[in-house]
């Protein structure tokens, strides 16, 4: 048993459009990913790392990026999340509803966490997701940032004390 941060990249990692300094009080970083240029705040990189290394804590994307997370994001903004496995989009054809719920009920049954954190700026609109979540319960942290500013640091901070604290 464990527990599991599930995690998107653009909105949440990297935000749309950022202005200004970052809510963590310092100046965008710019790099190009391989694909794209984007923006991200180092002390959130910094961060999620030093969450990552946390006992018994699985990490995985949850992105559309899926395999190119770890492949360039990773390697472009310094966070160590190169062997994070990525859920797919691809399902059974004719699947209903948004993919990433489906996708992340399928990894929850077949791995069974303790607990799961679900960080994605969707997720404050998709009335399914949190329907999901309530039937979890305590069980389970959504956060969704704002897309224009990422995980702030009182998120992370949430997210860390939900994932390394007990439960009961």
């Amino acid at each position: 048993m464990g527990r599991t941060l599930y995690i998107d990249v653009d909105g949440v990692i990297c935000p749309f459009g950022p202005e200004g300094t970052t809510g963590w009080g310092s100046a965008w970083c710019h790099v190009d990913a391989g694909l794209l240029p984007v923006a991200y705040a180092r002390e959130l990189v910094d961060g999620l790392n030093s969450l990552a290394r946390a006992d018994g804590l699985r990490c995985v994307w949850l992105t559309s990026w899926e395999e190119l997370a770890p492949q360039y994001l990773c390697p472009a903004i310094g966070l160590d999340g190169g062997t994070w496995p990525y859920l797919s989009s691809t399902g059974p054809p004719g699947g209903t509803g948004w993919w990433k719920l489906r996708a992340i009920q399928d990894d929850v049954e077949t791995t069974g966490p303790d607990a799961v954190a679900w960080i994605d700026d969707q997720l404050d609109f998709e009335a399914e997701a949190q329907a999901w979540a309530r039937l979890l319960g305590r069980r389970i942290r959504l956060v969704s940032p704002h897309p224009r500013r990422g995980i702030s640091p009182a998120e992370l901070a949430a997210v860390r004390t939900f994932l390394t604290q007990p439960m009961f």
